[in-house]
């Protein structure tokens, strides 16, 4: 297949993806909306920056800003990032008329889906002479594309809705998307695929340690997102350290974040909570085995990746209550779930999860045949094949 791969590839989920169709032979082209340096043997890779991702350094990782930067920015790209469109569009179209893909996919809707269906629209324009073949289009959606980007500004809910309704097809990584898909107008009688957004999990990577972590260590590997309650996270820890005074907290992404400096010391809970800084995707396993178990205080989410990558390494999960959440997690059978608003609400869910060691290992073994089923890479990604075909084929 010859694949127009539409993503910030600087993103290790979306490089998880693509790695696969590059090993596979296929030909594959990338359009970039950041720029990146990427260690893919891939036909063509050009930068099309959008929404002010030109302003960003090729090395920073998404995510890697601080914590007030990243809400500004999430603000500023929701009501003037929609501005950008068309322009980043031209420069895609004629991207897509050299390349003449089979297939585009554009993985995540803002703004990579956006622009990509704004280009293809662009290429079947009365004023185009002799349009050009564009290939079928599919969108990802990512774990917040429709509860918090795509009601955000007037623009966004109109650029979303726009995206749907020119998808030929839409990946999602949970059920809940599908339907939200159809929602903003995506025809329901157009394939689909639910999988993880990153293909899945190398199991031979992410794997349990020979024994399970017996020390209440509890690890947030969500770092400073707008949509993730790490104040609350913080104002539970004392809670927590009320009843089991010996627990560690291992907060990933967070060495030098002055709002986790700032709110530690508040709370006096310093011997306590290790900041951790960036870890190489390919070292978190390791990150994941430290840990007894995983905490995921979001209030937006699909299908974190961070969940699964810690549920394969026996990672006790415990996270917010959402109906995307709860298609991997069944409180009391395989995690637990809280109200990531309330801190009492998180602090009793982990008490429960360190007092309750049965609980633990039933669900340690039930995961791992979640995973092995659900969400292993090799099985995924022949899925994600087939899926091409039929939408190619379509």
């Amino acid at each position: 297949m010859k694949i127009l791969f539409v993503v910030d590839a600087r993103s290790p989920i979306a490089v998880n993806w693509i790695r696969h169709f590059v090993e596979r032979g296929d030909e594959i082209y990338i359009a970039s909306t950041f720029a990146a340096s990427l260690a893919l043997p891939v036909t063509r890779m050009e930068t099309i920056p959008v929404a002010f991702s030109g302003l960003k350094k090729a090395t920073q990782r998404p995510g890697a800003a601080s914590a007030r930067t990243l809400g500004l920015r999430t603000v500023i790209r929701q009501w003037l990032g929609p501005l950008t469109i068309r322009r980043a569009a031209k420069q895609l179209r004629a991207f897509i008329g050299e390349a003449q893909p089979d297939l585009i996919h554009a993985m995540r809707i803002p703004y990579e889906g956006m622009i990509a269906a704004n280009a293809i629209d662009g290429l079947h324009t009365p004023s185009v002479s002799a349009p050009l073949r564009s290939g079928r289009l599919i969108i990802s959606t990512w774990g917040n594309d429709f509860t918090l980007h795509a009601p955000s500004s007037p623009l966004m809910r109109q650029y979303t809705r726009r995206t749907m309704q020119r998808a030929d097809a839409v990946h999602s990584d949970c059920h809940r998307d599908i339907r939200l898909a159809t929602e903003w107008g995506f025809d329901s009688a157009k394939p689909t695929l639910v999988a993880p957004g990153n293909g899945g999990i190398h199991t031979d990577i992410f794997c349990p340690p020979a024994k399970l972590v017996e020390a209440p260590i509890i690890l947030n590997p969500r770092g400073f997102r707008p949509y993730v309650r790490n104040d609350m996270f913080f104002k539970s820890i004392p809670l927590v350290l009320a009843k089991h005074p010996n627990a560690k907290f291992l907060c990933a992404s967070m060495a030098g974040e002055v709002e986790a400096i700032r709110r530690i010391r508040e709370l006096g809970i310093e011997d306590s909570v290790e900041l951790l800084g960036l870890v190489p995707h390919e070292q978190t396993a390791e990150v994941y085995r430290r840990a007894q178990i995983l905490v995921s205080p979001s209030i937006h989410d699909g299908t974190p990746n961070t969940l699964l990558e810690g549920m394969a390494c026996g990672c006790f999960p415990v996270a917010g209550d959402l109906e995307s959440i709860r298609e991997w997690i069944s409180p009391n059978e395989n995690g637990l779930l809280f109200d990531s608003n309330d801190p009492q609400s998180i602090a009793s869910a982990l008490i429960e999860a360190i007092e309750n060691k049965t609980l633990r290992e039933k669900s340690a073994r039930l995961n791992r045949d979640v995973i092995s089923m659900r969400a292993e890479y090799g099985n995924n990604m022949r899925n994600a094949e087939g899926f091409y075909k039929r939408v190619i084929d379509n």
